[in-house]
């Protein structure tokens, strides 16, 4: 017999016996967060306790399993909706994992990271790794990412000039229409903005609400992008401060950038490397004068071909105070530092390994260089150290560093250590495409930017649209199933110390905007044009999604401007400027409100997970712990719904009264105060057409009808 039929079977059973009220599956529930987990990071070789939830009187037994074994739990406590059974066990120094067996009647069934389920799937167990903890600052934290080139100009003394070297086949070039689209080849295009920017707008992150500053790169590079890198000692110059300004712009008959003598001084000069690292501390420590945490972008796999180290362009060849660079001679110090294929071509030797074949990127060969593996690892701790004292490192395309997966992890363990030994409270995140369990093992990363367990599914839920916008799927368009079947899936491959702190995006630099992304436009600039990403956009949409963002497991990640409406494809068209002077003001009010509400509901922050309802383009769940309860509903639907909603299993008393944080609709949002009435343990709600609502119990504001 089947578990479906044996529940039906014990439920006639029950009935017609007039014995207890039929098996309640939707009152069970565990997860590792704090209310279900004691210590929730808990250290190697102690004892924690686990708890598990179910319905009064409702079940016969639950066990704790794992590997194989059985562990009987004891009923701890009830609170008047539920009984909480609870055991203790012992951790030692490596993961533990497990799932439950609720036994009632004849009926077996599991209980894991699934949820109710027929058998047991390692997959899914609930896991704990001993000694594995993240700061206390950055879990729920609010992050706003910052391109710094286009955010603001505080100082266009440092502006990159047009001419002023070359790269990628043509010369920089100054932009001086703020407000002008990217072009499709923008590598070389600079808008100026720079630190001092960020510190002129600091009042401004303040105000919105933001716990943390997260900067694209900021070492010294030719493109304004910075993956590229050619200095890890040192900010660029031109976003920090150039004091020494000598030399010439490139001839307009030169291409060789050894004769480009103004960009070698500003880029080589002490004076001005000194005084820019002097005005990023200066950043850092007004940002933590204001409670807000910094985290830098490290590019570790691959450096750019302008490097010191490589020095394929020749500037450093003759400039004081460095060695000679691998690219110039065989005897350079740096020699080692990359993949040459041919030995026999010096001097300027370009035959080295590029990541992904990109001559502009050399991969960085670590597996044959102590120096350069050492020196990396300098600089991971340098800059979380004093003077700098950034919070942490986001890890460009981390997954890919090394020769090998063994390199892989190893590197990563290194790198993990000498940022916890430099700043214990600083943290490591990657950007990972696909499942990052092998890394967040409590050894390497922390966590990861969160493409699988909430970009994606939120995008295809609300869009139908891939996140590049280069693909339009009808089927996962509104598709609930697939929604909460996605983040059951991904979710399972965070441990709760690793989830609670994963960067939680709509948009970023590397693909569209979300909000081009409702307008359901399948192409990029070069197919559409950069005027069609701002055309038929819906920020009811956008709204909705953010209400997601800010209510989700995970640390909200706003990339500048998406509070202030900016469109845009996919790169470079998503790196449009800020646009200062002619903002949404009612959009960057909206993510006001909303990051309020976000911060000052801790079960948000650190609460359990727990879906109430989910239909066409109708979504439902709740946030919680054992005192205050979030519920979100969203009704995508071009048209209003009426339905039921049942929240007693989020620990809402049967006969209660939720009160309204949030109502977003097709006309836009309000906070007014509603409160909706809960009977029977059910809600009978209205929700208008493209709407959100941000619902709140709290046993501090119990209503009337409140027993």
């Amino acid at each position: 017999m089947d578990f479906e039929r044996l529940v039906r079977a014990e439920k006639n059973r029950q009935y017609i016996s007039g014995m207890r009220p039929v098996f309640n599956r939707k009152a069970l529930f565990s997860d590792t967060t704090e209310d279900y987990l004691s210590p929730s990071e808990p250290s190697p070789y102690s004892q924690v306790t686990i708890r598990f939830r179910a319905d009064l009187n409702n079940i016969d037994r639950v066990f704790l399993v794992n590997r194989g074994i059985k562990h009987l739990m004891l009923k701890e406590s009830c609170d008047g909706n539920f009984d909480f059974f609870a055991c203790q066990v012992e951790v030692e120094d490596e993961e533990f994992s497990y799932h439950f067996e609720v036994q009632v009647g004849k009926i077996k069934c599991i209980y894991d990271a699934r949820g109710v389920a027929k058998e047991a799937v390692p997959e899914y167990a609930f896991r704990i790794i001993p000694g594995f903890k993240t700061p206390k600052w950055a879990k729920g934290a609010v992050i706003y990412q910052i391109y710094v080139d286009r955010f603001y100009n505080g100082d266009p003394t440092n502006d990159v000039l047009t001419s002023e070297y070359e790269y990628i086949g043509d010369k920089t070039v100054k932009v001086e229409d703020w407000d002008k689209y990217p072009a499709v080849m923008g590598v070389r295009e600079f808008y100026g903005g720079d630190l001092q920017g960020v510190l002129d707008k600091m009042d401004y992150l303040q105000e919105l609400g933001i716990n943390v500053i997260y900067f694209n790169p900021l070492f010294v590079s030719p493109s304004n992008h910075k993956y590229d890198i050619q200095d890890y000692d040192y900010i660029d110059p031109h976003i920090g401060k150039i004091v020494s300004d000598e030399g010439e712009l490139l001839p307009d008959w030169c291409r060789e950038n050894r004769l480009a003598s103004r960009y070698i001084d500003r880029v080589t000069n002490k004076k001005n490397l000194e005084a820019s690292n002097e005005l990023f501390a200066e950043v850092v420590k007004e940002a933590h004068r204001r409670g807000i945490r910094v985290i830098l972008d490290g590019v570790f796999n691959h450096c750019g071909s302008f490097n010191k180290w490589m020095d394929r362009e020749r500037i450093y060849e003759n400039a004081e105070g460095y060695e000679k660079g691998a690219h110039i001679c065989k005897e350079s110090p740096y020699n080692g530092y990359f993949q040459f294929y041919n030995e026999n071509v010096w001097p300027y030797n370009g035959s080295y390994d590029g990541w992904w074949g990109h001559d502009t990127l050399p991969k960085l060969n670590y597996e044959m260089s102590k120096e350069l593996f050492d020196y990396i690892m300098h600089v991971a701790a340098k800059w979380v150290s004093p003077p700098y004292n950034a919070d942490g490192w986001r890890l460009d395309v981390a997954a890919d560093l090394g020769h090998s997966p063994e390199f892989n992890h190893y590197f990563w363990q290194e790198f993990r250590k000498a940022v916890r030994q430099a700043n214990p409270d600083a943290i490591v995140l990657a950007e990972h495409y696909g499942n990052p369990r092998e890394w967040l093992n409590g050894k390497e990363w922390d966590t990861v930017m969160n493409y699988d367990a909430f970009m994606e599914p939120v995008t295809w839920f609300l869009t139908g649209m891939q996140k590049h916008s280069d693909d339009y799927r009808g089927d996962m368009f509104g598709n609930a199933d697939h929604f909460m079947g996605s983040m059951r899936h991904y979710m399972a491959s965070f441990t709760t110390p690793s989830l609670q702190i994963a960067m939680n995006e709509l948009s970023n630099h590397d693909h569209s905007r979300f909000l081009t992304r409702t307008n359901k436009k399948v192409g990029r600039t070069n197919t559409l044009g950069a005027q069609a990403a701002d055309e038929g956009v819906n920020k009811a949409v956008l709204r909705e999604a953010v209400v997601i963002q800010m209510t989700w497991p995970g640390a909200p990640t706003i990339y500048y401007g998406d509070e202030a409406g900016v469109c845009g494809f996919t790169d470079p068209d998503s790196r449009r400027t800020y646009p200062w002077g002619h903002e949404d003001q009612e959009l960057i009010q909206f993510h006001k409100e909303m990051i309020r509400i976000h911060k000052e509901n801790q079960e948000i922050c650190t609460g359990s997970l727990k879906y109430i309802d989910g239909d066409y383009n109708i979504l439902g769940y709740g946030r919680f712990n054992r005192k205050e309860v979030i519920v979100v509903l969203v009704n995508n639907n071009d048209h209003e719904a009426t339905r039921e909603f049942s929240v007693w299993h989020l620990g809402i008393p049967k006969e209660s009264v939720m009160k309204r944080l949030m109502l977003t609709t097709e006309e836009g949002y309000t906070t007014e105060t509603y409160e909706y009435p809960v009977t029977a343990g059910k809600m009978n709600i209205t929700l208008p057409k493209t709407s959100a609502i941000v619902l709140k119990y709290n046993r501090k504001f119990r209503g009337k009808a409140d027993k």
